[in-house]
């Protein structure tokens, strides 16, 4: 039987990372059988020359775009410059390479953290328009929230089939139980199970215990997204 994926040929950048990895296998299973993982060892995606030869070498219908310059807390104040540089730099050029080369679909992923500091809980799509992100996460919210204004332009002035969805926070298996560069499902788990081997009685967290997160499974996001990719324009 023959799929809309059939005879796709589809980027994934991102592809081997944590939700990267479930989009391929999902994109597999749905009959995809050309799909292009590039590597950042092989294609610096900061870097125009770079993506111009991906686009060259992977000749894709499709861009799926989950590469992403991220990390926790620490990491985030450790690195502002970089996180909104690398992350700008690989939206912007990709999404601009893309429409130079009559790319079909471009298919990006933004961030919860592009949302404003003081949004009404439970927030509106439309809210991610009335204010500044916590400052901790804007440079990297607000150079992912680029790519919603520059796939909004594109549309406009040529036609550009580009769409930017914006997920909660993520956990399942595979996630990056790094310290440094952990999100808080990962991390927590790390502290339950060192307090545990520690034998301690207390578990010491984040916070003043009063903040409200949202999370999605991420098999559940990688179904989402190719069900985008495929029906929403």
């Amino acid at each position: 039987m023959t799929s809309f994926w059939n005879e796709k040929r589809v980027v994934v950048t991102g592809g081997a990372g944590f939700l990267g990895s479930f989009v391929v296998e999902q994109l597999q299973t749905k009959g995809c059988r050309d799909i292009i993982v590039p590597r950042s060892t092989d294609y610096d995606l900061v870097q125009m020359d770079a993506v111009k030869q991906l686009y060259s070498d992977g000749t894709p219908d499709m861009v799926i775009h989950l590469a992403a310059r991220v990390g926790g807390i620490g990491a985030n104040q450790a690195n502002p410059g970089k996180f909104f540089y690398d992350n700008l730099m690989m939206g912007s050029q990709l999404i601009e390479v893309g429409r130079q080369r009559g790319l079909k679909k471009f298919v990006a992923l933004g961030t919860i953290c592009a949302y404003p500091k003081f949004a009404p809980i439970p927030f509106k799509e439309d809210d991610i328009w009335n204010g500044y992100p916590e400052e901790t996460n804007a440079p990297y919210g607000l150079a992912k929230k680029m790519m919603l204004v520059q796939s909004q332009a594109y549309r406009e002035q040529y036609g550009f089939n580009s769409i930017v969805l914006f997920p909660v926070n993520l956990y399942g298996p595979r996630d990056n139980f790094d310290l440094a560069t952990s999100h808080v499902i990962p991390a927590l788990i790390r502290k339950c199970v060192a307090a545990q081997e520690a034998g301690h009685a207390t578990l010491t967290l984040w916070g003043d215990g009063s903040p409200t997160r949202e999370f999605l499974y991420v098999e559940d996001a990688a179904e989402g997204i190719l069900r985008a990719a495929e029906h929403y324009e």
